[in-house]
């Protein structure tokens, strides 16, 4: 009896394994395929911190306008909210975090692939991924825009 259950398992998962595999193997569904994005404010603080210190060229605990990355320099004086000339963590945090929870469209703590592109759809700063963040013996030269 047990063999006669394993024999009818296996002939089971081969039929269901035989029909997804067709589907894994075409080149145009593994081509187009996008990952969703799902990304919690909680891990996104933990991405602002190591953003921050990573722009910080100097690391003297501040951002200035030749630390930032080209596509945010426009906007250094909204960051800088005691206008002393520098970002601090803590600025570059709250600016950083308000800027995904204008993303998050629901308000359930985390931004969705869908989210992200009905933010990007509207030009609103997009989140950045790890990918898109700087390393760390980066020159503010040598920096992506």
């Amino acid at each position: 009896m047990r063999w006669q259950m394993m024999v009818a398992g296996a002939v089971l998962l081969a039929a269901c394994s035989k029909e997804n595999a067709e589907d894994a193997a075409d080149p145009a569904v593994l081509a187009n395929y996008v990952p969703p994005f799902v990304m919690s404010r909680l891990d996104y603080g933990g991405v602002v911190e190591r953003r921050f210190r990573r722009l910080d060229v100097n690391h003297d605990d501040h951002l200035t306008p030749n630390e930032l990355p080209k596509r945010l320099a426009d906007r250094f004086a909204e960051i800088d909210r005691d206008k002393d000339g520098r970002i601090s963590n803590d600025e570059w945090s709250s600016w950083m975090l308000a800027r995904f929870d204008q993303q998050d469209a629901n308000h359930d703590g985390t931004v969705t692939s869908d989210e992200r592109e009905r933010a990007r759809e509207q030009k609103e700063m997009d989140l950045p991924t790890p990918s898109e963040e700087p390393e760390n013996n980066m020159t503010s030269g040598d920096r992506p825009s």
